[in-house]
């Protein structure tokens, strides 16, 4: 296991790929926390199941929109493990519409919920990560930075937003020992994404070159690559697991 003692924190680490990856990263030996917004019986379900298999989970309720709860999760997690030495910026959200319906809460939602947030907690643990001169930073972009989706302009520019912004804390870290990088999925089975494929589900398929839809565990893979050592010369890069969704071929 080559995360056994190291510390990791996940944000919307309840459910979909959020679980995965404290899962993936709890069977390879790290201590987890993770974060999740409201859903308390699918944050007592993934502490129970991770505790009767032997491993250290810790779940915290916050909202990861405010600054002053990302500092207090950072806080709990090292009081309780003792450092914190990986981030995942997992949580997210959708919320599509077409430009000229789009209310300014919707775009506000969506802004400070998936790139917002990555500020707060990176922030928040940067302090630790550098007084410990090691971390390991991996932020949750998607494919959707770079392949144009209508209704999803909101969505969109905080993915990218994510991207351009890892790679700047990439290169402002790395000086002490602190990688920092993305994993943009493409179309996972999440309970987020069934609204977003729905009945077209076949027809994206079809535009998917290993022809099926991607599983939580395949961004978890990718996560897990960069949290550990093997990973240790690869920091400010952006991994695409879409099942080569962007390649543009036909």
């Amino acid at each position: 296991m080559s995360l056994e003692g190291r510390v990791a924190l996940v944000t919307g680490g309840s459910r979909g790929i959020g679980r995965a990856i404290v899962e993936a990263l709890a069977a390879d030996g790290a201590k987890v926390a993770f974060v999740y917004n409201s859903n308390s019986a699918a944050a007592d379900d993934v502490v129970r199941s991770l505790k009767e298999n032997g491993h250290e989970v810790m779940a915290i309720q916050a909202d990861v929109r405010s600054k002053e709860a990302a500092d207090k999760t950072v806080a709990a997690v090292v009081e309780a493990f003792g450092s914190l030495d990986i981030l995942v910026n997992n949580a997210g959200i959708v919320k599509d519409d077409l430009l000229l319906r789009m209310t300014p809460e919707k775009w506000q939602d969506v802004i400070d919920t998936n790139l917002t947030s990555v500020f707060n907690f990176c922030q928040a643990a940067t302090q630790q990560m550098m007084s410990q001169r090691y971390g390991r930073i991996i932020n949750m972009s998607s494919v959707a930075a770079d392949v144009s989706n209508p209704g999803q302009a909101n969505y969109a520019a905080s993915k990218g937003g994510v991207e351009g912004f890892t790679r700047c804390v990439a290169t402002e870290l790395a000086k002490r020992n602190i990688t920092a990088n993305a994993v943009a999925p493409g179309f996972i089975e999440t309970d987020m994404t069934e609204a977003v494929v729905g009945s077209f589900g076949k027809e994206i398929k079809k535009k998917i070159p290993v022809r099926r839809l991607g599983q939580p565990s395949d961004i978890a893979n990718a996560v897990l690559f960069f949290a550990q050592e093997a990973s240790s010369y690869v920091t400010g890069q952006i991994l695409k697991v879409d099942g080569g969704l962007t390649l543009g071929g036909i």
